[in-house]
């Protein structure tokens, strides 16, 4: 057998066994599982909507996937191109044991998506650390980036770092909590919104499916590891050339969508991206915590709606 056709068969493989796990969820997410090879392993993404039409690029953090934004796909691929990756190690992309987790990789991988799939007319949505690593991509290839929507995330370097993440970093402990004992995933439901019971069980379970085993965590304990606090980690220098880039995109549409009740990307974070975009179109979210895409739906689509109006 070719090497084409194996990896073809490795590929339907791969499919059916993410339909199968995706079946508990179907009503949720009933999106076809797609995947793209990377160096390190092979990325799950959904692309729903028309294919000539301007693009929404969903960007997830940590530790979601791209069910965070089963809604606006939903509600915007029966006009617009709606594209929502897995980052390696999260979601069902593969997770790799040997890779290294950092956003400059997270950002190579991005591009590689939106170069294999020629995306052109991007409207980024990003949320958590996916605003670093969307814009760590948007420098890299400013032209195909036409507008930009931002939840409860950063792209700029930041002192702040609640005790909760910090106790994750701690050596030995930290990745022990948050690998045996899923005390980042597993709580994310429960301190990702302001109101508990804003959350179904299916959606509960859509949010944590991927990452039900230690060794699925792996990533999400990297993810918290590549935060950078000083000049000496290895992902300052790839925060400070994404920040120092935000500049050229001041001219571009932009729009941000901000749950308020957030402990981690608090509204201070809002106020820097407002500094750094004073015509940003702003939605407050009062009654919202980390997972505004969750608790205020309705205000997110008609804040994305609003935004791509203004999108050439």
């Amino acid at each position: 057998m070719s090497t084409t056709a194996e990896s073809e068969t490795s590929d339907r493989a791969r499919t059916l066994a993410a339909v199968g796990r995706l079946a508990p969820i179907r009503d949720e997410y009933p999106f076809e599982p797609r995947f793209h090879a990377v160096p390190g392993g092979r990325i799950h993404y959904v692309d729903e909507g028309p294919r000539a039409a301007p693009v929404i690029l969903c960007v997830h953090g940590n530790p979601t996937w791209s069910f965070a934004f089963r809604r606006i796909v939903k509600a915007f691929s029966d006009r617009y191109r709606v594209v929502a990756l897995d980052h390696l190690g999260c979601g069902l992309s593969e997770k790799p044991t040997d890779y290294e987790y950092t956003l400059e990789n997270h950002a190579l991988n991005l591009r590689s998506l939106v170069v294999a799939l020629g995306l052109e007319r991007i409207t980024l949505v990003m949320h958590d650390w996916g605003g670093a690593i969307g814009m760590s991509f948007a420098r890299r290839e400013p032209r195909r980036v036409a507008g930009l929507f931002a939840m409860n995330t950063a792209a700029f370097r930041s002192r702040r770092m609640p005790l909760r993440i910090r106790v994750c970093r701690w050596p030995w402990i930290g990745p022990y909590l948050v690998r045996e004992w899923n005390a980042f995933a597993g709580l994310a439901p429960i301190y990702g919104v302001h109101d508990r019971k804003s959350l179904s069980f299916p959606v509960k379970r859509g949010l944590m499916l991927p990452y039900e085993t230690s060794a699925s965590r792996r990533a999400i304990v990297e993810f918290i590891a590549d935060i950078p606090l000083s000049s000496k980690h290895r992902s300052w220098a790839e925060l400070k050339a994404t920040e120092e880039a935000l500049e050229q995109f001041r001219t571009l549409p932009v729009a941000l969508c901000w749950g308020e009740r957030d402990w981690c990307f608090t509204p201070a974070f809002r106020t820097e991206w407002e500094r750094r975009f004073p015509h940003a179109v702003v939605t407050r979210c009062k009654q919202a915590g980390h997972f505004v895409f969750e608790e205020a739906p309705d205000a997110v689509e008609s804040a994305l709606r609003d935004l791509m109006a203004r999108v050439p």
